[in-house]
């Protein structure tokens, strides 16, 4: 029996080493062609623009890194400074809208109005605590499939 696996194991190899020499070869047959030799590029003065037959080069656009992007998104009045008021006032409005009662504290119950609502939504028979069933209804919806642009 060992001698029927090693044998099978023997010629296994033996074939995918024959695969790979013959595929090295065949590799090697198809060589490419050399790139062609590289534009120079004209100098703006020294061509007619009509006529001219090495490519214009664009003008570069400087990309904004991505702390710059979230620096200018803060600086609210563009002066080059984040002042303490430019950098809270995002958050005080979302503070403001959790915040129902307008004591200027948030609560428990306050901060958790959307579970509070989706608790009470869910109790049908108002027991105070929720069957497997009514709890299924608590599901988020599943994720409409997207359509192929195919």
């Amino acid at each position: 029996m060992w001698r029927f696996l090693a044998g099978a194991a023997a010629c296994f190899l033996m074939m995918t080493g024959a695969f790979l020499l013959w595929q090295g070869r065949a590799e090697q047959a198809a060589t490419l062609p050399p790139p062609p030799p590289p534009r120079i590029e004209a100098e703006p003065d020294s061509e007619p623009l009509i006529g001219r037959t090495a490519r214009l080069k664009a003008p570069e656009a400087s990309p904004k890194t991505r702390e710059q992007k979230r620096f200018s998104r803060a600086d609210k009045d563009k002066d080059g400074r984040i002042t303490r008021a430019e950098l809270l006032e995002p958050r005080r409005k979302a503070f403001a809208k959790l915040d129902t009662n307008g004591n200027g504290t948030l609560s428990f119950e306050e901060w958790a109005v959307k579970t509070i609502d989706k608790f009470g939504g869910a109790d049908k028979d108002g027991s105070g605590w929720l069957t497997a069933a009514e709890y299924a209804s608590t599901a988020p919806p599943p994720p409409k499939p997207k359509r192929c642009a195919c």
